[in-house]
This record gives structure tokens, sequence and C-alpha cells, in this order.
């Protein structure tokens, strides 16, 4: 996997402070993108968070989640959490070193008291000092809250930064994109108090050093419970890798209810905790497999192969505006496309980081990553053999069957009743489309989708 340096420059390590007026949570925020454009520290808030002993904890755990590899544990490089402000509300969100694991702090407006909410995306120090810092937070003060520094502040130091570099890898670029994708096709499972998700975590493995350890547990909902069940059946609910949940553990006595969302199927599947809090949510979304990372799903491809998607995408683009949540339909409208033509365009933008998913609102939003997006075809290696098959002539059409590739090794693609297609090579017979199309039915969707 391709890696990349991404570099951080901020103006000084974020850190809590206490004084006589109060204690004070300075996040600093390094470069990063606004309505006005690029800015090298933003400043997004500054006021008071109105639940600050919940919001360490959460915010802690975010951090957590940045700093592990909960898989083939090693001791990994942390990458800052990227903050999202939406006018309304500030999103922190987070992947694990081994890519299998996503999280997401929303703060929601009544959260935050005594200031304005900016608009834009930057990432924010998180350092070990700060971790502890957080960690040690109690009582019931209140908090101070400044998401970015003050103009002063940059002044007095003279253009004197702390940075950070550290590699990053593509993966975490297409994970953000797979997530989203995989959160929209997700239902409401269940909601249960917090005190029941916490005994349920209780009762889960803990963490593992063997690499190729499988955990993959099943809950069952039974009214205001999750009840765990020794195998996958009608209604219950899949937690792979359950291990991964345990950042919750200091995030649950703060919270009021847990709610899982999960796609409607007794198979092993990808899984979202959603954790509200006081005036905040948490969420942690967890791949399929714990050996799994969200970026080789495959999700986004059929949306990527459509001909019109990267057009689509331009024109939606340039509608966006930080809104906290994007209106389908309102873009439909202005766009002149569609329904189902800006979802697809969304996918499109997804893949650089212009698009996250959120599931309590079941709505998308917008953000900007702060790093370089690179060609969809460079991150997506079945999209371009693809459409490498098509322009090379390797795929035809024999009635209501598919030959794809050199005559004497072609596979067949078929469609089933519903117009589902499938494929005869290793990739399908091994994964059943349960990690997206091969290049096969790619392809063969591109002829389909030119004779339409």
């Amino acid at each position: 996997m391709a890696t990349a340096t991404q570099s951080y420059a901020y103006v000084r390590p974020s850190a809590v402070h206490g004084s006589g007026a109060g204690r004070s949570l300075a996040l600093e925020t390094s470069g990063g993108a606004t309505p006005d454009g690029a800015v090298e520290n933003p400043r997004f808030f500054d006021g008071f968070l109105t639940a600050p002993t919940a919001a360490a904890a959460a915010l802690l755990a975010v951090a957590e989640v940045a700093s592990a590899r909960y898989f083939q544990r090693s001791a990994a490089r942390s990458l800052d959490p990227v903050v999202t402000a939406n006018g309304d509300r500030l999103r922190m969100e987070s992947f694990s070193g081994c890519g299998g694991v996503y999280a997401r702090l929303d703060v929601l407006a009544p959260g935050l008291d005594g200031g304005e909410i900016g608009h834009g995306t930057t990432n924010v120090d998180i350092n070990p000092p700060l971790r502890r810092a957080l960690a040690a937070l109690g009582g019931l003060d209140p908090l101070h809250l400044a998401v970015g520094p003050d103009e002063l502040a940059v002044a007095t130091l003279d253009g004197r930064f702390v940075e950070k570099k550290v590699p990053l890898p593509e993966r975490w670029v297409r994970g953000f994109a797979e997530a989203q994708v995989l959160g929209a096709g997700f239902e409401l499972r269940a909601e249960v108090p917090a005190a029941e998700a916490a005994a349920l975590l209780r009762s889960m493995p803990r963490p593992t050093q063997r690499s190729g350890a499988r955990t993959t547990r099943w809950v069952m909902p039974a009214g205001r419970t999750l009840r765990p069940v020794t195998r996958p059946g009608p209604g219950a609910v899949c937690l792979p890798g359950p291990e991964r949940l345990m950042a919750l553990q200091q995030v649950l006595p703060h919270a009021d209810a847990l709610r899982v969302h999960a796609p409607a199927t007794g198979e092993s599947t990808a899984v979202a905790w959603e954790v509200a809090l006081p005036h905040m949510r948490l969420t942690l979304m967890l791949s399929p497999e714990a050996s799994r990372g969200f970026s080789g799903e495959g999700g986004v491809l059929h949306d990527l192969a459509g001909g019109a998607a990267a057009e689509d995408a331009d024109l939606v683009s340039a509608l966006l505006a930080w809104e906290p949540t994007v209106d389908v339909a309102a873009l439909s409208r202005q766009a002149d496309l569609p329904p189902e033509r800006v979802r697809a365009a969304l996918t499109v933008l997804g893949t650089s980081g212009q698009i996250g998913y959120d599931l309590a609102e079941q709505a998308y939003f917008h953000r900007s990553l702060p790093f370089s997006a690179g060609a969809v075809e460079t991150r997506n290696p079945r999209l371009r053999r693809a459409r490498a098959l098509v322009a090379e002539g390797a795929v035809r059409r024999e009635g209501a069957v598919f030959s794809v590739g050199a005559e004497d090794h072609a596979h067949f693609v078929r469609g089933d009743d519903a117009g589902a297609l499938s494929c005869t090579c290793l990739w399908w017979a091994k994964y059943r489309g349960g990690r997206g199309p091969c290049a096969h039915v790619l392809a063969a969707g591109m002829i389909l989708e030119e004779t339409r």
C-alpha cells in the first residue's frame, strides 16, 4: 500500500490549562480548509463545553482509536484526529492504525456554549501529555474549549511551530470513503440503556496478541437488552472483533443510551455502536473482521464505475457549503439530477474525503480532509483493471452471459433475475460480492451501461 508523508504544523502543543479563571482545553489546529480557502491554523470555536467530563472521555476515546492497532498489534504512530466545524457542531474523527475501526465524536450545539462555531476541516494535535490530562479531568466545573489558536498567540510566537511528520497510508483516504458507503446502508437494530451496554462489554473477550485470532460474536436485541448468542440467526447482530469496542468503557459511565446500527442481515458484517452522551454522540464503526481494514471493502466501486459519476461529482461539489447535513433532495433540484445520481456523485466525492455519513441523522455531511485525494483509479485497482479490460476489447457479450478476459483464460459474468451480476473468478468464489464487485463484474457493468 502506497504511503505519503503528512506534516502537521501547530502553533504549540494542545494542552489542558488551569488558572484562577478555571480550566481550559486548548486544541491546536494544523493547516485546514475553510469557506475562505486554505488557512494555516484556523480557529473554529472559543467557548465552553456544557458536559466537560463526558466530552473529555469521548475525545480520549477518539484519540485512543487513532493510536491503536487492533490487528497484528504493534506500536502505531497516531494520525491526529480530523475536526470538522459545520456551523452548528464540531465533529472529531479518527481511524485506527490497522484501518479497521472508525471513530467519530459529534459535539452538538447545546454541548457548546458562549462562542460561535465556524466552518471548515483541520487536524488537531493530540499528544501523550494531553491524553493524560484528559484522563484526569473530573468534577462539574465548566471547561473552556478553544479549537485553534487566537491571533495573539500566532503573532507572539513569530512563526515558531511544533511540527509532526507521520506516514499516511492510502488506506486512510479509502477508509473514509468506504465507511460512509457502509453507514448509508445501515439500519437501527437496537437501543439499550448504557448500563446494559457496559455489562455486555465486560462479558466480551479481552484483546489478544494472537494476530490470527477470530473473535466474532453475536448479540440478539431483546427489548431493552442485548443478549449474547452463540451463532447468527434471524434478528442477530454481528459483533466482529468486539475487543475493538473497549475504548467505549471510559465513556459509558457518562452515557444515556447505546444504539446499534448494522445491515438487516444475519451475515458477518460491519457494525456501528453509537453512544448517546449529553448533547454529544460518540460512534465506533467496526470492519467486518478484525483482520480487515475498511479500505478494501469495495463498496464505492459500483458508483465509481458509472460513466457520469465523475462529471456529476464536479457539479455537486460546487453546491456543497459546509452544511451540517447534506440534503440529497435539495441537491437533486439544484443540480437537476435524479437522486440516485446525486448519491453516486457523493460516493465519488467521498473518495477524496469530502463526504461523511451521520448514522443518527441518516444524512451525509461535508468535510474536506487535509491531504491529497489522488486519482480514483490509483486508489481502486479493481476499477483500474475493469477500465483496462473494456479498453482492450476483452469484454464480449454472448446473450445473457459476458466473457471477460483473454479468450483462453476468460471468466464468465452472468446476471440473476434481479439483474445482480456474479462471476466465475476466484475473487468472487471467495467473497461472493461481500467485498464489492470483482474487476470482471465491473467491466461487464460498464458495457451494460453503454448499451442502455
